[in-house]
């Protein structure tokens, strides 16, 4: 069944209607300042993008009974906030519990075209990180172990690896980066405590991303140089933002997306499968102990330290509208253009493209979702 989707582009104020089934089939585009015109028509966008989810409605992509099926309730409930675009979050483990979690994902893409769309690969953050506190976060430090490009392939045999996150802080690190870019997999740098020498050596080599940047690191750091310069200032990397409000104050996040511009920046969840619970204290399989607070601040027990996000990324897209001084076309390139450019995927509107679709107000707020063209009953 055809679906028609009405609604103003955000970046001329033009009236669209998008004819869709499982692609977009037909655009008619006219000026929408016309007498008489209905103005209080919803801006209509891409689908939402997400390139970090661990977790979600209470289901863990880590978590040692997930299954097949728990990956797909994921995409759908992230799909009834706007999310039609995720990447499961596989976080720092033995390697067969990492392979287990990666041959789960790959069977729940297997399921359909659509689930397959919806997943377009896995992102592996650790086991390769900092073993320090502080940049190493909640991750196990029992499991933190050197980068080994060898492992990597393994993982490959087992399901869709399409990114990595590594600190590049030991001296094998830049040859070990080359052989998993070669791979044909994205190298992203987070949870570290190199030095900007050591960064842009990892770059050289071929890391071209930022995982969550300005955390995974420690609280206190030198003025300068240090790591957050190095990685704001080189233009090859594009950076993960967490912007719940909690992970970076409204200041950092608009000073890091003047400095990184919308084409060099994306926003993240990280969401766990706290998302959405009520507050109180949980036990994770990852985190142990934590905190939710009324506020949605979701802490490791006894620390400072943040354990994951307990919302989503259309929740992000509020925050930075309300938060920051970026305009509605600019925040949605966040969550569209450029990790969609990172898949390897063109989010314009456009006949022939899927028919992921949103209906949204001038603040943020999903009024409606469309997912491989069919209507997604909002959460």
């Amino acid at each position: 069944m055809s679906a028609l989707v009405r609604g103003l582009d955000p970046a001329t104020g033009d009236l669209l209607e998008i004819s869709a089934e499982s692609t977009i089939t037909r655009i008619d585009r006219r000026a929408a300042a016309r007498p008489g015109e209905d103005h209080d028509l919803p801006f209509v966008a891409p689908g939402l993008i997400d390139l970090q989810v661990n977790g979600f409605a209470g289901i863990d992509v880590n978590g040692p009974g997930v299954t097949a099926g728990c990956i797909a309730e994921i995409t759908a409930a992230l799909a009834r906030v706007g999310v039609t675009t995720w990447v499961p979050t596989i976080v720092t483990a033995s390697e067969e519990a990492i392979r287990h979690a990666l041959r789960t994902i790959s069977e729940a893409r297997s399921r359909s075209p659509q689930l397959a769309h919806a997943i377009p690969f896995a992102h592996v953050e650790g086991p390769f990180l900092s073993a320090e506190d502080g940049p190493r976060g909640v991750h196990d430090a029992e499991q933190i172990r050197p980068i080994d490009a060898d492992e990597v392939a393994r993982w490959q045999q087992a399901g869709p690896v399409g990114l990595v996150t590594v600190s590049p802080h030991t001296d094998d690190a830049p040859a070990q980066i080359a052989r998993i870019a070669a791979l044909g997999i994205h190298v992203a740098i987070g949870h570290t405590h190199a030095s900007g020498a050591q960064i842009t050596a990892a770059v050289d080599a071929g890391a071209s991303l930022s995982t969550h940047l300005g955390n995974g690191i420690f609280p206190q750091l030198a003025r300068h140089p240090n790591p957050l310069w190095t990685q704001l200032a080189e233009d090859r990397l594009t950076c993960g933002l967490i912007a719940d409000g909690h992970h970076l104050p409204a200041e950092t996040l608009e000073v890091m997306l003047r400095a990184k511009g919308v084409d060099r920046a994306f926003l993240v969840s990280d969401a766990t499968e706290l998302a959405g619970k009520e507050p109180g204290r949980y036990e994770t399989a990852v985190g142990g102990t934590v905190e939710l607070t009324p506020d949605g601040r979701l802490a490791y027990v006894g620390t400072e330290l943040l354990a994951g996000a307990a919302s989503d990324v259309a929740a992000g897209l509020r925050f930075v509208l309300a938060s920051t001084s970026l305009s509605l076309p600019d925040a949605l390139a966040l969550v569209t253009r450029t990790p969609g450019r990172i898949l390897g995927r063109d989010t314009t509107l456009r006949v022939g493209a899927p028919a992921d679709l949103v209906t949204l107000t001038a603040d943020g707020t999903i009024q409606t979702v469309w997912q491989h063209g069919q209507e997604v009953v909002p959460a």
